[in-house]
């Protein structure tokens, strides 16, 4: 295949993984239009973001290893098919069950997408044009994470939620039209059994992982909520059951990996790479920046709109900033690494990334000015792009070039795997600040009034409040319920802070042949 057919075959693998990143963001900023046309709650809001990258997280390694066997550019084009249909389905959805049933399946597609844009990089470039490739499908990544919001805000106000979803149907189509003429089939010559097992176990550790974080509100984190005794009979939630299955799943699934190394079988996680410190604590890393990100970007549009009463595409507006950060910061890449090793880029994304929400977390009020917002979201958006840009060569630094599709289908799901804990931990960290703030603010209210109008706002993700402020009879209580809302979202800032935080430590035990490597 001639070098021209490569590069334009590499435009269609990055078409594809902007649609699955996009898609990951693209949704937040029509959060309160989706409330509002299906009447969801906030747990239900929750789902709808988190059940795709759940979904996508668990299933990056069972179709990272069926890729390799039965062709990646088949499986992209699987995934793509997937993920358009998908698209069509959460397009029409009429109800809120709908639509987290097609989010899921758009999970399945774009799990059978990533590994497989990954691994065919890895298979067609070499040398200096497969890392130009790598760098312009990293870049491609964090770019496209910070761009779903203000194409979701535009298409929310000047069409329907639903077209942030039918925009996905043209560019599939495109995609695989792409991939069939211009990129090149591959496959590995491995004749090693699958591994159900080992699937099946990651998929149920970190489904009821996430499970628990996100019901646990709902559901009662201890003792059931009064809700939830209606169906469970247990003097115990459902949710320690959860986090029980999700621990026993995790140690089943380490102990049959092992067993299946031993024996020189095929397994889904290369554990003996874990040795290696750049590739362990680089995961680390990478996985701590993706759950502080995405919690982030689930949080503010909600906040903006509900709050600042911004609209979906001025809300869209205001995180394009973060999107030219980010933008900025991939191109100015390859100028520091001149002058600054893969890792010292790495840890000036992160403190960037860590200082910008730190900033946010104090900044934060109900009358904050655009200015002051769009300049802590640009400074985070540059940290974020730094980091991006790097990660994959720092986890990848010491790893043997024999290894490296399933050493990079291992950092795709760190980085998956933390989007959906960001979701679900700060999201829960976020509602439960909401219900805490105002039930205090409340307090000189009648308990059955003041329990009504938290259960109001929490359960609407704040899409009561515009309601409030805009009667003159409620306006007081309006205005107390977006004090809560801010102080909410100044609390999970601070949350994406305390995980960047632990990041930029865990850099710090990368390895010198890391950084040496990396450099090179």
């Amino acid at each position: 295949m001639t070098t021209r057919t490569r590069w334009i075959g590499l435009l269609f693998i990055s078409i594809a993984v902007s649609l699955i990143i996009v898609d990951t963001t693209i949704v937040n900023v029509a959060i309160p239009s989706i409330v509002d046309e299906l009447a969801i709650d906030s747990t239900a809001v929750q789902w709808v973001q988190t059940s795709y990258t759940l979904v996508f997280a668990a299933l990056l390694i069972p179709f990272g290893n069926l890729a390799d066997r039965i062709g990646r550019r088949r499986m992209l084009v699987i995934g793509v098919a997937v993920f358009t249909v998908a698209s069509v389905m959460a397009g029409l959805a009429p109800d809120g069950p709908l639509l987290i049933t097609a989010r899921v399946v758009q999970g399945v597609g774009g799990a059978m997408v990533l590994p497989a844009t990954m691994s065919l990089i890895n298979a067609g470039f070499r040398g200096k044009e497969r890392a130009i490739a790598f760098a312009i499908w990293g870049s491609t990544i964090g770019g496209m994470a910070a761009v779903g919001p203000l194409l979701g805000g535009w298409l929310t106000t000047d069409f329907s939620w639903r077209w942030a979803f039918g925009v996905n149907v043209p560019f599939g189509l495109a995609v695989i039209a792409g991939a069939l003429l211009a990129v090149q089939e591959s496959r590995d010559d491995r004749r090693e059994r699958f591994d159900p097992v080992g699937a099946v176990l990651s998929v149920l550790a970190a489904g009821s992982l996430v499970f628990g974080l996100i019901q646990g509100r709902s559901l009662g984190w201890w003792e059931p909520e009064e809700a939830t005794r209606e169906w469970w009979d247990l003097a115990v939630s459902p949710i320690p059951f959860a986090f029980a299955v999700a621990v026993i799943a995790t140690v089943a699934f380490i102990a049959w990996e092992r067993v299946r190394s031993r024996r020189g079988q095929a397994t889904m996680l290369p554990l003996d790479l874990f040795g290696i410190t750049s590739f362990r604590n680089g995961n680390i890393v990478a996985m701590l920046i993706s759950l502080g990100e995405l919690g982030l970007l689930f949080v503010l549009p909600m906040w903006l709109q509900n709050v600042l009463q911004y609209s979906a595409l001025g809300a869209g507006f205001m995180l394009l900033s973060l999107a030219i950060g980010s933008f900025l910061a991939s191109g100015a890449v390859s100028g520091l690494s001149k002058r600054m090793s893969a890792t010292g880029i790495l840890r000036v994304g992160v403190a960037l990334e860590l200082a910008a929400l730190l900033a946010l977390g104090f900044a934060l009020r109900s009358d904050l000015g655009w200015f002051p917002l769009a300049a802590l979201l640009f400074l985070y958006g540059l940290g974020l792009g730094l980091a991006s840009a790097q990660i994959t060569n720092v986890v990848l630094a010491d790893v043997p070039v024999e290894q490296s599709g399933r050493a990079s289908g291992t950092q795709s799901t760190s980085r998956q795997v933390g989007s959906a804990l960001g979701v679900a931990t700060l999201g829960t960290l976020f509602f439960s600040a909401i219900s805490v703030h105002l039930t205090e603010l409340l307090a000189g209210l009648p308990d059955a009034q003041r329990t009504g109008i938290v259960d109001a706002v929490t359960e609407s993700a704040g899409a009561a409040i515009p309601g409030l402020l805009d009667d003159p009879q409620t306006a007081g209580i309006g205005a107390l319920a977006a004090d809560a809302f801010t102080g909410a979202a100044a609390t999970a800032s601070f949350g994406a802070a305390a995980f960047l935080t632990v990041a930029l430590v865990a850099s710090f035990f990368l390895g010198r042949r890391a950084r040496v490597r990396a450099e090179a």
